[in-house]
């Protein structure tokens, strides 16, 4: 006879049958969202809303004149009073500036966002989770590495398909990045039975950590909602964060806050331009202030597009006609402007690369090298940026470069010396401070140009709020091979993918055994403490 189940076991297995269930179908899911990413990419992007995803709840969206009434008309989430979210709550009505600088900053992305939520038929509020994640700065970096409006760390970026590279961070790419989150955020829904609290917790924390603790509530026979998970106090701030700041733009004249009215149309147009252009002569094209310009197209690093992947630009909607015409009437040669270079004595493919803020594999490619040998005299052919030619800054573009971890500021104030090629969103970035607060400290016009020498006062910000990034961090961990493991078991144990743990190791594709004894290094997500 079979043995009878306790009912601490009945509840445990009650809980766990679902969530294996559903987890299966989201894993499947996945796999179908990657082999399909290439054909459906912008099923959803289009002018008007309408798409090959258009749908009733698309065409009812244009009954709403402002963006805040059509982001309303999607919340789902319960209404909950809790102690938590009032905490979070009085933060944002004691910083007032934040919230008028957040939605300033959210007006470029927000429609394309809305359309994202609606296709896939997720709550509203989940709109606004840049805000927490980012403050809707899609150039942030946090010192866990985790970068652009929704905050994707290396690792699962590149498995929601964003690529990355030395030209390029999908990461930071308005469209491919909202498109990867919003399905993140919906596989982790139906991984906790539709309970968007816990998947709301668990894109922080990492889903491992979120199951942990609510396996150790059903040990204990205690609930096992989010309100009631013994999580760490970031996490545990997190999820009412959210839900405060959606609460306050739910009810702007109960908290006195002043909603800028942003009109329920795209504000951007996405414009396939079909081989490598300069970011400088597009946004002349595009006739739009090149600071404006790199804040729709943050994912380029460089002064170009990437010359071997993404060929995209988002242009705002009122300019697109126009830059087409003009785009179509450039000549080829004109999309890039190039530059001689005479190799000197001495020099390298690696130094002729930096002093020309480009690439030894650029160079090698475009001159048809096969090695980075080079010989003296040489006349190599340089791509150059027009905007490096005028000397002018290029914003987020060349905070990309920018080191690419935050320096905590120490208690209290610190005065930094200007440096060459400093600017005010790379200094931002760097320091994970806000670029406004650096404005406002020291008396500065808003596109203030840096001079070397110049001194500036930078404050250490107060309250959790302000941390760049809530995503889960990384550790590394050495793991002993143990006889009859295989790199797919070993995979499933940590939570992490086959094809990584091959390449943290050099472990070839056609070899799959791994000798007992030996030692993996292994990358794994930690949450880490807010700062």
């Amino acid at each position: 006879m079979p043995r009878s189940i306790s009912k601490k076991s009945a509840r445990h297995l009650s809980y766990l049958l679902p969530i294996l269930l559903v987890t299966g179908c989201s894993q499947q899911a996945q796999k179908d969202h990657l082999t399909q990413s290439s054909t459906s990419k912008f099923s959803v992007f289009t002018r008007n809303g309408k798409g090959t995803g258009s749908s009733k709840k698309q065409e009812a969206a244009k009954e709403h004149n402002t963006l805040w009434d059509r982001m309303l008309s999607l919340y789902a989430l319960p209404e909950i009073d809790h102690p938590r979210i009032d905490r979070e709550l009085n933060w944002y009505l004691r910083n007032p500036d934040y919230l008028s600088r957040v939605q300033q900053r959210a007006e470029p992305y927000l429609y394309f966002i809305l359309n994202e939520i609606e296709a896939k038929n997720i709550p509203g509020e989940l709109a606004l989770l840049p805000a927490v994640e980012s403050a809707f700065r899609p150039d942030a970096m946090s010192p866990a590495q985790a970068s652009g409006l929704w905050q994707f760390i290396p690792p699962t970026g590149k498995l929601y398909g964003l690529k990355q590279n030395s030209w390029y961070d999908g990461r930071r790419d308005v469209v491919q990045s909202t498109q990867a989150a919003t399905t993140f955020l919906k596989e982790l829904s139906e991984t906790f039975n539709n309970d968007w609290l816990l998947a709301l917790a668990s894109y922080n924390a990492g889903k491992g950590n979120i199951k942990n603790a609510v396996d150790r509530n059903v040990e204990r026979g205690q609930p096992t909602d989010f309100w009631s998970l013994d999580l760490n106090s970031e996490t545990s701030a997190y999820v009412p964060r959210l839900l405060a700041i959606a609460k306050i733009f739910a009810n702007p004249e109960k908290y006195n806050v002043n909603l800028h009215q942003f009109a329920n149309q795209p504000y951007f147009e996405l414009v396939d331009v079909k081989s490598q252009i300069d970011l400088g002569k597009a946004a002349e094209l595009a006739q739009t202030p090149l600071d404006d310009f790199l804040k729709l197209n943050p994912g380029y690093n460089r002064w170009s597009t990437d010359p071997n992947g993404a060929q995209h630009l988002l242009i705002p909607v009122d300019k697109a006609d126009k830059f087409k015409e003009k785009l179509a009437e450039l000549p080829h040669e004109e999309r890039i402007r190039w530059e001689h270079h005479t190799v000197g004595k001495k020099e390298t493919l690696k130094s002729i690369a930096s002093k020309h803020h480009t690439t030894v594999e650029e160079i090698a490619s475009v001159n048809h090298l096969e090695d980075e040998s080079v010989a003296q005299g040489k006349i190599l052919l340089i791509p150059a940026s027009n905007q490096s030619q005028k000397g002018e800054a290029t914003s987020l573009a060349a905070s990309a470069s920018a080191p690419q971890t935050a320096a905590p500021i120490q208690a209290g104030k610190q005065v930094y010396t200007v440096k060459k090629g400093d600017t005010l969103s790379g200094l931002a970035q760097h320091f994970a401070i806000d670029q406004d607060d650096i404005v406002s400290w020291n008396k500065l016009p808003k596109k203030a140009a840096l001079k070397p020498g110049q001194k500036l006062t930078l404050k250490k910000t107060s309250g959790s709020i302000t941390v760049v990034s809530t995503a889960p961090a990384i550790k590394q961990i050495s793991y002993t091979v143990k006889p009859g493991d295989t790199l797919g078991q070993i995979s499933k144990k940590f939570n992490v993918n086959v094809t990584e743990l091959r390449k943290w190791n050099n472990v070839p594709r056609n070899k799959a055994d791994i000798k007992p004894g030996s030692k993996l290094k292994i990358l794994v997500e930690t949450s880490h403490s807010s700062t």
